[in-house]
């Protein structure tokens, strides 16, 4: 079994697949802001979601396809253009270029994927649509 049999709405599988297809990277559609708390208790009575703001995004080039947010040191939710549907847990992890650059993400076990934690350190980092943020680990 490919790990493509678990997952949907990849943008470029020929690039994204590796490993002997045990392994495929998602790309990131949509990098967001905590704009007001979100609220968690005790019982999940008073659960409520945070506000969340999508981050601005700029062109570096005119003739690009694509924008790129200007992330400064901070944590943020990192949405994926791909969907996650298994019924097993997978692993999902930061890719290398990703942590080389001083962001991180938890490594998690997932059965889906919506929005995860993304932390930016140090002087920030530039990322572009559609980047490759993460891999995805057939078990």
């Amino acid at each position: 079994m490919s790990i493509t049999d678990h997952v949907e709405d990849i943008v470029h599988e020929e690039t994204q697949v590796h490993r002997g297809e045990a392994a495929i990277d998602l790309t990131a559609t949509e990098i967001y802001e905590i704009a007001e708390p979100g609220r968690v208790d005790f019982g999940g009575g008073e659960l409520e979601p945070a506000d969340l703001q999508p981050h601005d995004r700029v062109w570096r080039n005119e003739a690009d396809d694509y924008q790129w947010w200007h992330l400064d040191a901070g944590q943020y939710l990192l949405e994926f253009n791909e969907t996650v549907v298994a019924d097993d847990r997978l692993v999902l992890q930061p890719r290398d270029a990703i942590l080389e650059r001083g962001a991180s993400h938890p490594t998690l076990h997932v059965e889906s994927v919506e929005r995860i934690p993304l932390a930016v350190g140090g002087a920030g980092l530039r990322l572009k649509e559609n980047a490759r943020v993460s891999t995805l680990l057939a078990p």
